[in-house]
């Protein structure tokens, strides 16, 4: 077991562990911790607790200190700061000509870095925005390119709901949402209702889905015969999902009735699980609201995991070895063309053959 503590650096982000080391941390308390892009500003969302081994990445880096009063004013002074970035950048952008919509700026708490967050339909080259950057700043600059959903989350707003965005309140991560998601939970296939603000797909769709598959799960299809308590029989002309009502139609001699039984009446087989499937027109009415992968790069990890560099063969060495080697067959050659030389030939090609495999035990140590 090892000890850490949680702490996120933005609203709605991911959260990192760190090693607490002796200090007194408690919820929301802001610390000062070392991240890999630098020494950052974040907020002890879970107090330090005892995890297992294999549930972090180590060595954890340390919580530095416990924020001052001083450290409020910088991280306050670099937001009014990031304002000032933003205009000077926005102004670069359009000097340069550049097809790129710029989203944000952010200062590293020890403004070792400056990073501009921007979207663009394709690739941008912006190595001379780099350098003008570069130059005003006086500072390492990072431009990176992020998605529309990193980009609503950014910004955040309101949803059709009427509530803050999900993403800029309390999601960490991006869900998969899918097209079958909509028409699992009946909903009209209007991208303009089953789409947000990022022109996505609604992160929302993924909250009911369980809740959905449950209860269709336990309804009949429209079309199936059903047998009530009472021993009527008829078809099944429509569900209501939430309430557990299904409308069946009930033959009672010269006449139809329709009735409403609540789903615990109705005697059924098992619905399967249908395989929705969208139309062409569906699909290209659609089209673009449903990615395939959705990549949270707004928020990359702080701790980067240390890999061990794969073992490299000494390129120095491989050539020795096939000199080795081409030296090794002449001397069987001579081995076989003269008996005084055989003898010979069979030290060499031993003496060949030994250092060959300790050059190749060297390779691979490099």
């Amino acid at each position: 077991m090892i000890k850490v503590v949680g702490v996120r650096f933005r609203q709605a982000g991911k959260i990192y562990y760190f090693d607490p080391a002796d200090l007194d941390l408690e919820m929301s308390m802001h610390v000062i911790v070392e991240t890999a892009r630098g020494v950052e500003l974040g907020t002890v969302l879970i107090p330090p607790k005892e995890v297992e081994d294999d549930k972090v990445i180590q060595p954890l880096k340390p919580v530095i200190r416990i924020a001052t009063d001083d450290d409020e004013r910088v991280y306050e002074k670099n937001r009014e700061r990031e304002k000032e970035a933003f205009a000077i950048c926005k102004e670069k952008i359009l000097k340069h000509d550049l097809q790129m919509k710029l989203v944000g700026a952010e200062y590293t708490f020890d403004n070792n870095k400056l990073l501009f967050y921007f979207t663009a339909d394709g690739r941008v080259d912006f190595r001379d925005l780099v350098k003008d950057l570069a130059a005003v700043f006086r500072t390492r600059i990072e431009l990176r390119q992020i998605g529309v959903r990193d980009e609503t989350k950014l910004m955040g707003g309101v949803g059709i709901c009427g509530r803050p965005l999900c993403c800029a309140t309390y999601l960490s991560d991006f869900v998969p949402v899918s097209i079958k998601m909509a028409k699992e939970q009946n909903l009209s296939l209007n991208p303009m209702k089953i789409s947000g603000v990022c022109g996505r797909l609604m992160c929302c769709l993924k909250n009911e889905q369980e809740t959905y598959e449950y209860l269709n799960s336990r309804l009949p299809s429209i079309g199936d015969y059903v047998t009530a308590n009472d021993g009527t029989k008829g078809e099944v002309t429509g569900v209501n999902v939430l309430r557990q009502l299904v409308k069946v139609v009930v033959d009672n001699g010269d006449e139809k009735e329709l009735k409403e039984y609540k789903v615990d009446d109705l005697r059924f087989k098992p619905r399967r699980r249908k395989d929705y499937k969208l139309t062409k027109e569906e699909m290209k009415e659609l089209e673009g609201l449903e990615e395939d992968k959705e990549e949270d790069i707004l928020d990359e990890p702080e701790q980067k995991e240390q890999r061990e560099p794969r073992p490299q063969r000494n390129r120095r060495n491989r050539n020795n070895n096939r000199g080795e080697r081409g030296e090794r067959g002449n001397n069987g050659a001579e081995r076989g063309n003269n008996g005084a030389d055989n003898n010979r030939g069979e030290r060499r090609g031993n003496y060949n053959r030994n250092e060959r495999g300790n050059n190749g035990g060297a390779g691979e140590n490099q």
